[in-house]
């Protein structure tokens, strides 16, 4: 088969975040490695945050500089292209020329989030790909038919998504219309390939309290924030006997600062959660230390014994089938992961390696067995990583249900 013209559409220069850089460039170089001729392309006309200003920005003087950093540091090259929609919609970059181009002529554009509005921005596309990588908020909200969210999903052509439950009776969640197939997190393996770790944590990157993507369905309200969740399990470290960190923006609330119209505020934690998630045990590490560039992101995850990790409300008790692409990269490199029941085990095995959790009783069980015997759930770790997240697989497969 020829190689495919395949477009990465993105946002992780406005959202300049180390999670973000390995979400979109394990994609854009997964595909490179099938053999496909691919480019990233970021347009979005949300101004991009600056995280040396501690603001969105109407200028590129972070995000560009950054956005070149990311792409040679993951070896593609020459192969991206940035427009500033947000002002003067200046393209730069070295495939800058090419952008309007290589949007039209591709064989599939893959918007990530769905977070990019070609039509808004005055561009055009071949066959536009709605990449769902956090599902539920825009099913939800087009099935009660919010005016935004239909005009996003809308213009695309396709919609894939990261809820694998979406469009089975696990899950309340109807499927997006166009939905043709779901898919997971693609993961570059050997960028991930470690050795032992070097501390005793279980860890896990997150924000704390966040707010704006809280959705209803048939009557009943369900959470984006992440801090009820892990209010559930607070004493875990008592419980457990087990040193746990959580890595997060431990900037004050009152400090932080957004753009008018921001659609999702992470607050960071207050003092009453500092003191009490101290009192209880946990460790707290500032995430903005290691998580403004993928590299000491990286390090971070496999420096690490393990993850324990909670989900978002919509996902527990709407049974999404969502799994974390942090989760994934712990596993790719070899660390268990100790993480919050969304219905994953549907299409995930379970119990050696990857723990799937509901109550304390069930993680304090995945800790006991995961100490009873390290190296076999490492090991179990990274083959599952291998069989359900190499990017390779993962991806081949998702072009193949697009038709491609």
């Amino acid at each position: 088969m020829a190689p495919l013209k395949l477009v990465v559409l993105g946002t992780l220069a406005a959202n300049p975040y180390a999670g973000m850089a390995w979400m979109h460039m394990q994609i854009a170089v997964g595909l490179q490695r099938l053999g496909h001729d691919v480019h990233y392309l970021e347009t979005s006309s949300n101004w991009p945050y600056d995280p040396i200003r501690g603001q969105k920005v109407c200028d590129s003087r972070y995000a560009l500089p950054y956005l070149t950093r990311v792409c040679e540091s993951f070896g593609l090259g020459d192969r991206w292209a940035y427009r500033r929609s947000y002002s003067d919609r200046a393209w730069f970059g070295p495939a800058a020329t090419e952008g309007e181009r290589l949007l039209r002529e591709a064989d599939a554009v893959l918007n990530v989030a769905g977070a990019t509005r070609l039509s808004e921005d005055g561009l055009q596309a071949s066959r536009l790909v709605y990449l769902g990588t956090d599902p539920v908020y825009h099913e939800v909200t087009y099935r009660a038919g919010d005016e935004e969210t239909r005009a996003i999903v809308d213009e695309h052509d396709d919609v894939v998504t990261y809820g694998e439950n979406i469009g089975t009776p696990v899950t309340p969640v109807e499927p997006l219309p166009r939905q043709r197939a779901t898919t997971r997190q693609p993961v570059l393996m050997d960028l991930w390939l470690d050795g032992p770790p070097t501390r005793d944590e279980f860890t896990t990157v997150a924000n704390w309290r966040q707010e704006g993507r809280e959705v209803e369905l048939d009557g009943e309200r369900y959470l984006w924030s992440k801090d009820a969740e892990f209010l559930k399990f607070v004493d875990l470290p008592r419980r457990s006997g087990r040193r746990l960190e959580l890595a997060m923006n431990l900037a004050r609330p009152e400090t932080i600062r957004y753009g008018e119209g921001e659609p999702v505020r992470a607050w960071g934690v207050d003092e009453q959660a500092y003191a009490l998630l101290e009192e209880s045990g946990w460790a707290l590490a500032d995430a903005r230390e290691f998580t403004s560039d993928p590299w000491p992101y990286r390090d971070y995850v496999q420096a690490s014994r393990g993850e324990f990790t909670v989900a978002r409300d919509l996902h527990v008790r709407l049974r999404s089938g969502w799994f974390s692409e942090r989760s994934a990269c712990y596993l790719a490199a070899g660390r268990p992961v100790v993480a919050q029941d969304t219905g994953f085990d549907q299409v995930l095995p379970t119990g050696e390696g990857l723990f799937s959790f509901r109550t304390m009783d069930d993680v304090l069980e995945a800790f006991e067995a995961i100490d009873g015997d390290y190296e076999r759930h490492s090991q179990a770790a990274r083959l599952l990583a291998e069989e359900y997240f190499r990017a390779e697989t993962v991806l081949a497969r998702l072009l193949a249900d697009l038709g491609r």
